[in-house]
């Protein structure tokens, strides 16, 4: 970053440089005119000789350098300046020269360092209007403390002003790392949350791909029936989890190839679920041998999508993991919408008291849970019931949805109430 920062200062500085040097060039020649006119009626002061034009040119020529030594510059000018004065020459040819020495100081130096340069002026000043035997030395004087000050005025707020644009440059490229970071982060967590949809999507429907294809195979013979019924189960189980990791994988398709395609509701694939496609789920994990009661308590409204979609992870994890540790079980999914929150409560009866989660967890379905319920400003308790068994419990804030997102628990069979 210092690197970059040399680099830009050196490319600035060139075209100042350029700048510096045409300005002196300018600022001689109008000296050079300016000391051929005659000083004022009343003035002794003499035409410039051979060493009043080399002063001339010396002092005028020394601003090309302003910008790398301010004060060194000044001090030089300010001293030929003198003797220039004191060389018998009209003080004003090279005032000009002095005043933007000056200012120069005040606009790159601190506020001590200018504040001497200016009394350095106003005395050279007022040494040049007592040599020239004018009658009006308190103009002189007047002069002397006027317009050093309006030349470090100018120049310390040009001074101020810089740090304050050097000072917004900082600003501007710590936002700017701020955002690539936040832009990293954000890469990051849709990463995970990309990872932890797919573990939910993969573990449920692998779930009842499991169990469908071992009952298929114990009665394919005895029971063909039962073995058809459980082909077609395994069928749509597998159907529907393409279907999510294709939408899953859409987002992270870059390029043309995903150029065409919509992810959206009116798009090839599906919107992502939530809790009115609670009635299919349930019939998957009946399907795979586990009775599933679902109970819809209080006023169902509409949910955020991002609500939405954790309630419907929770009770699919949930839901696994009593497929695939608790099973043969009965289950049951109470969502009760509350005042200010929604409440999701899976038990189930744990046949042998076999846990759905082992205590302690060390998978990724409890700690996926939680974080979920934590990004969304909800908990998540999970533990063994007194009476056997296993229950998850998920409480969300709840907040408003988004528009055209469907109620919660309208399964498209005109709101079905509590039971399944």
């Amino acid at each position: 970053m210092r690197t970059v920062r040399a680099l830009r200062g050196q490319v600035a500085g060139r075209p100042r440089a350029a700048l510096d040097v045409s300005l002196a060039a300018g600022l001689t020649a109008v000296a050079l005119l300016l000391a051929r006119e005659r000083p004022p009626e009343g003035w002794s002061w003499d035409r410039p000789d051979a060493l009043g034009y080399t002063l001339i040119c010396v002092i005028n020529l020394l601003l090309a350098a302003r910008r790398s030594a301010p004060v060194a510059v000044f001090t030089s000018a300010a001293a030929l300046w003198l003797w220039y004065i004191a060389a018998g020459f009209w003080p004003v040819v090279n005032s000009a020269a002095l005043m933007l020495a000056l200012y120069t100081v005040a606009s790159m130096r601190r506020t001590v360092q200018a504040a001497a340069c200016g009394a350095a002026f106003a005395a050279v000043w007022v040494t040049g209007a007592l040599l020239s035997g004018s009658n009006a030395p308190t103009t002189a004087i007047a002069q002397a403390l006027v317009v050093p000050f309006i030349m470090w005025k100018f120049g310390d707020n040009a001074r101020k002003l810089g740090v304050r644009n050097r000072t917004l440059s900082e600003l501007t490229e710590q936002l700017r790392r701020e955002r690539e970071e936040n832009a990293r982060r954000a890469v990051a967590e849709e990463r995970v949350r990309i990872a932890r949809e797919l573990h939910d999507v993969v573990a449920h429907h692998m779930s009842v791909i499991s169990v469908q294809a071992g009952l298929a195979q114990y009665v394919f013979t005895a029971d063909p029936g039962t073995a058809h019924g459980a082909l077609g189960t395994i069928s749509a189980a597998s159907g529907e989890a393409l279907e999510e990791l294709r939408r899953l994988l859409a987002v992270l398709r870059v390029g043309p190839e995903g150029a065409g395609e919509s992810v959206g509701e009116e798009g090839p694939y599906q919107p992502t679920p939530g809790l009115d496609r609670l009635q299919d789920m349930a019939a998957r994990v009946r399907a795979a041998g586990v009775e599933v009661e679902l109970q819809i308590v209080g006023e169902r409204r509409p949910l955020a999508q991002g609500p939405d979609l954790c309630a419907y992870r929770v009770v699919q994890e949930a839901l696994t993991n009593v497929i695939k540790h608790a099973r043969p079980a009965r289950a049951t999914v109470r969502i009760a919408f509350l005042p200010h929150q929604l409440s999701v409560r899976v038990t189930d009866d744990g046949r042998g008291n076999v846990p759905a989660i082992p205590v302690p967890s060390g998978g990724h379905g409890l700690i996926g849970m939680r974080e979920r319920a934590r990004i969304y400003g909800g908990t998540l308790a999970a533990g063994p019931r007194d009476e056997g068994g296993f229950e998850v419990r998920l409480t969300l804030p709840l907040q408003p949805a988004a528009r055209g997102r469907g109620t919660a628990g309208d399964d498209g069979e005109g709101g079905r109430g509590a039971g399944a």
